[in-house]
């Protein structure tokens, strides 16, 4: 808790702001649009609740019922079988629950996927999960059994490298499995992103179109990357149904993370919290499985990071939220545009079926944006 309140002080934005103006939803959104958010959203958000609730208590089950007499022969082994077990039944119990979130997302309209590509994407992504498991499993066992209660200090590396590793690595290898990316073709769009990088100083590396709609109706963006692989990706749906100058107040937002280096800082904010959240990893698996070595340890390890990381990773959403509110702000300044910032935020959360004002407890825990009044209320402040 420490080091995360010290991380987050330390990685939050400290200018740059702009303090949001008061706003009433029913300004911006009809109460038919409200409802329809709020029953969407609101039985996604129980599912989602209910999933994370299955999720820790099967490992829980496994922690304390794991048959500890087998795969002791081959403990390094033994313990890539079991975290890649482990992971394919978190998936395998979290199913149903994610098959009714699919099918709502159907009848609402927002998800364009038949069942055979869902499914085909919940395989591919079990598949993936199960080597990083794998991976993560035999290495954390690795190091206990030679370093003994010391084998935190070198894990929290390993968690920092493989992290880095992965957000450079992951637009080559991991999402051109499940999408197609094209660079930003010659003409207006692309120039526009240009002189927006130009203006905001910004290295932007490469712009990509990705295929969004072979999944979603939504509308997005994101940026990407580290170093070489570094890039800013758009949704096709934001392409095609957005206004150039919405689109523009989009792309000013994420040249914002370029900026201010907001990826690169994500890894420093991992790296603050990695060891002393290695070490209690370290210590609740000691006590779920006193005297474990081997594969016995493995479901021990796995609850013990799950419960760490939800902890990390409420204070992971509190620096997120800070970080894209500084995003916004950008964008209003390098575009000067509040209108275009303003419709784009409403018509976001409309083609996305979001709550424009969730319940704040939930909100605080686990948004990673501030919400859409708020981002609205941005807008209103710096046109006024």
């Amino acid at each position: 808790m420490v080091a995360a309140t010290a991380a987050t002080l330390l990685i939050r934005p400290r200018g740059g702001l702009i303090e949001p103006a008061a706003v009433d939803a029913t300004a911006y959104f009809s109460a038919a649009q409200l409802d329809r958010a709020e029953d969407f959203r609101g039985t996604q958000r129980l599912l989602a609740l209910a999933g994370l609730g299955l999720s820790g208590a099967s490992l829980a089950l496994l922690a304390l019922r794991f048959p500890r007499e087998r795969l002791r022969s081959r403990p390094v082994r033994g313990a890539a079988a079991a975290g890649a077990g482990i992971a394919l039944v978190l998936v395998l119990v979290n199913l149903p629950l994610d098959a009714v979130r699919h099918e709502r997302a159907v009848d609402v309209g927002l998800s364009t996927q038949d069942w055979g590509p869902w499914l085909g994407d919940v395989a591919k992504a079990a598949g993936i999960g199960a080597v990083f498991a794998a991976a993560g499993a035999a290495i954390a066992v690795a190091l206990w059994r030679r370093l003994g209660d010391r084998w935190w200090i070198p894990a929290s590396a390993v968690v920092v490298a493989a992290s880095a590793v992965f957000v450079y690595a992951s637009p080559l290898v991991i999402e051109p499995l499940f999408n197609r990316f094209d660079e930003l073709p010659e003409g207006k769009l692309r120039t526009d992103v240009l002189e927006l990088a130009d203006r905001a100083g910004v290295d932007v590396g490469e712009v990509y179109r990705v295929d969004a709609s072979r999944r979603t109706t939504g509308a997005n963006a994101y940026v990407a990357g580290l170093g070489h692989t570094k890039r800013v990706v758009l949704y096709d749906n934001l392409i095609d149904d957005f206004t150039p100058a919405e689109v523009r107040s989009v792309v000013a937002h994420e040249l914002a993370h370029v900026k201010h280096d907001d990826v690169p800082r994500g890894l420093f904010f991992l790296a603050l919290i990695a060891p002393p959240g290695m070490l209690l990893v370290q210590r609740i698996a000691e006590r779920l499985a006193p005297g474990a070595r081997g594969a016995d340890l493995v479901p021990a390890l796995a609850l013990a990071l799950a419960l760490v990381s939800f902890a990390g990773q409420i204070a992971g959403s509190y620096v997120s939220r800070a970080v894209e509110a500084r995003a916004d702000a950008f964008a209003l300044r390098l575009t000067d545009d509040a209108d275009a910032f303003i419709s784009l935020e409403r018509r976001l959360a409309l083609q996305n079926v979001s709550e424009p004002d969730p319940p704040a407890l939930l909100h605080s825990l686990f948004g990673s944006h501030p919400t859409t009044l708020e981002r609205i209320g941005y807008g209103e402040a710096y046109r006024r």
